[in-house]
Order: C-alpha cells, then structure tokens, then sequence
C-alpha cells in the first residue's frame, strides 16, 4: 500500500526522532476517552505550547484522534525554520499512539494544506482525509472538517491572510513578552488576541458568521453536528438544531474536544501551570 511518507519522501525523515517517553502525565484516576479532537496546534511556530500538548495527549489516551487542521504551520515555516525538540515529540508521540492501536484521522487546515494532497492516503498508520464523519457511541453523526473554507478571506484573498496571519504572529509574540512580565509581578496568564477578539465588533461579527456558515453546512449534508477548528475560539453549542462544535487550539487557549465511552461530549481546557488535576472542565453535552 502506498502511504503518504512514501509519497512525500525524504522531506519527511527530519521530523522522525527518537521516540518519547511514553508514560501518563497523569495516573490512578486517568480515563480512557472513546474520541479526542485537537487542531490549531501549530507546530514549527515559537507560538506552539508543544509541552503542554504532550502531557494532555499522555493523560488522555483514546480510540480515535483526530487532527482538525493547523497541525504544521506550513506558512510560518516557509518564511523562517523553527523546530525544536518538543516538536519532534509531539509527532514521534502520534505516531506511537497510531502503532498502538488509536485510529487517528488528520484533516488538513489552510496552514497546511499541502497535506491536502494526500488524501486518501497513510502517514504512519494516520489517515489523511479532507474531511471526515466521526459517529458517537448514540450514533450522532459529527461531521469533521478544519473551517477554512468557510472563511472569505482565506478562500477570496489569500494575500490578506498572509497579512493577518503575521499581524497574529506579532500580537502572540507581544503576548509572550507580557505574560513574562505579569508572571514575575505574580499575575495569570491573560491573552491580548483573545482580548481584542472581544472587543472588537467586526471579529465577533466573523466569528458569529463562520460558527453559523459551518453548522448550516453541517445541516444541509445531513449531520446532526459539526467538529471544526481555524478560528482558535473554542465553543460548543446549539445552532438552530445543529451542534456545533470548536475544539480551539494549542497556541493560546489549549483546549480539546472529547468524547467519553458513553458518548457525552465535553469540551476541556488543559491548564499546563496546574499541579494536581490540569484538566479544567468547560463545557458538556450527551451527544
């Protein structure tokens, strides 16, 4: 069978490392969770919280990963090299988690749309597909796709995407300088992108435009829900009968999507600077 590391070659082989630790972050009480959605992740960006990422993968082992777009920030990349270490495990522990036995779905986002071309295909034991339909243990039909499409400005003018892709890099990249100083003053951590998201009327318009676009679309193929990512705004909730759900990222907000044996489906936000339980529980619903 011919996989996507056949088809994408040596490129490949520098991101393969030495295998990580694989012991839970967490133990005694861990659970076992029948689905998990992650996306935004954004490897290859200094904005990327890979540590945090590997603990929440290592204290919540599943049946099924998806992957909803964003994994590889191939647009940062391309502009300047940025991989360290904890990158290399990030993948080296997907790729474990694949050979023992988790299904794992990879649905590429516009940032790394050159995955796109393999659909179809495996990376790994990881399936890269455009889309997917992921069915809950009630059998409600959750229909996987990253979002990207349904943003005008990425579809209509990429240029303009590039800009605000680096006006974001700039606002993280300040973020980082003042949190390194609110932490030293002894104060949380307190998100600046977040904050002007808020506030500022046009981006609530686009984010209320593009949660509604995803669902009516979800809707009309017949689904009873919707899993996306791309706007790094985790939500879960109704819209006019369709559920709607975003699984936020791992830059900012590191939040998930799970779903639990019984298929009730609840949205987590992973708190790396917790000690005893990280996982702070946002959100549920029973699918």
């Amino acid at each position: 069978m011919r996989t996507a590391l056949d088809a994408a070659g040596p490129w490949m082989a520098q991101f393969v490392g030495p295998e990580d630790d694989d012991t839970p972050a967490v133990s005694g009480n861990q659970r076992h969770y029948r689905s998990v959605f992650i996306s935004d992740l954004h490897l290859g960006t200094p904005g990327c919280q890979a540590d945090a990422l590997l603990e929440f993968l290592k204290a919540h082992p599943s049946d099924y990963l998806y992957l909803v777009g964003d994994i590889v920030d191939g647009w940062q990349l391309r502009r300047k090299w940025y991989w360290p270490q904890s990158h290399n495990d990030v993948v080296q522990k997907l790729l474990k988690r694949a050979r023992k036995g988790c299904r794992i779905v990879f649905v590429p986002g516009n940032h790394d749309e050159f995955a796109r071309q393999f659909a179809g295909l495996h990376f790994g034991g990881i399936e890269v597909a455009t889309e997917a339909v992921h069915v809950t243990a009630t059998g409600q039909r959750l229909w996987v796709v990253h979002g990207d499409y349904f943003d005008a400005v990425v579809q209509s003018a990429k240029w303009l995407a590039y800009l605000g892709d680096n006006l974001y890099e700039f606002t993280l990249k300040l973020n980082r300088h003042l949190n390194h100083l609110r932490g030293r003053l002894g104060l949380p951590y307190w998100s600046l992108s977040a904050y002007l998201k808020h506030k500022v009327k046009t981006a609530l318009n686009y984010v209320m435009e593009f949660e509604a676009a995803v669902a009516r679309e979800a809707r009309q193929r017949g689904h009873q829900g919707v899993v996306c990512g791309h706007i790094h705004r985790a939500e879960m909730r109704d819209i006019d009968g369709t559920l709607y759900c975003n699984d936020g990222d791992w830059v900012e907000s590191c939040t998930a999507l799970v779903e639990h044996p019984d298929g009730r489906l609840e949205l987590v936000h992973w708190n790396p600077r917790a000690t005893a339980n990280n996982t702070v529980h946002t959100q549920q619903v029973t699918a």
